[in-house]
């Protein structure tokens, strides 16, 4: 007799609003699908990038570990403050790249990964490596991308105007 598998939905959050309708949405397909939530939030420590020279002494890591953990924490009780997701919850911080902490925590067939695509402006993509493109290519299981809302666009535009401190058009106001 073969024991059933737990399915899970498997969501990286941030904590940035993009990462809020990510976790939502994968909140949402954890309902339909019957299957626990499980929410990742990827942390590396300074000076542990590809190429860094310097290495962490373990009080350092042992805080960056509280600080994610902690944040984490912030990012489900602001999703989730008023109402419950519905379905079981478990958080999970690791360390490791996004996309290869996705990855190794989806690692199931019936699993269900979903990530949030980004503003993927030039400069931004050469700074950052596509979370959503890594899982795609390295995931064993369905790979569930979300587009960033289109209001993000318009507050990325907010605070570039301010950043250059251009004046507000009123005229957009008067509708």
């Amino acid at each position: 007799m073969r024991e059933e598998a737990v399915r899970r939905v498997v969501v990286g959050v941030s904590g940035t609003p993009g990462s809020m309708a990510v976790l939502h949405r994968g909140a949402a397909e954890a309902r339909v699908r019957d299957a626990e939530l499980w929410v990742v939030m990827a942390w590396q420590a300074p000076g542990t990038e590809l190429g860094s020279r310097s290495s962490c002494n373990v009080s350092t890591l042992v805080q960056c570990r509280a600080a994610a953990v902690e944040r984490l924490r912030e990012v489900l009780n602001t999703a989730f403050d008023a109402e419950r997701p519905g379905v079981t919850l478990a958080g999970l911080t690791v360390r490791a790249t996004p996309g290869a902490a996705l990855v190794d925590t989806a690692r199931g067939t019936d699993d269900l990964l979903v990530v949030g695509t980004g503003s993927r402006a030039p400069l931004r993509r050469l700074i950052r490596p596509s979370v959503a493109r890594y899982c795609l290519a390295h995931a064993a299981c369905p790979v569930l991308t979300v587009p960033p809302s289109p209001l993000q666009a318009e507050l990325d535009a907010v605070h570039r105007r301010n950043l250059w401190h251009l004046p507000l058009d009123t005229s957009e106001l008067a509708e």
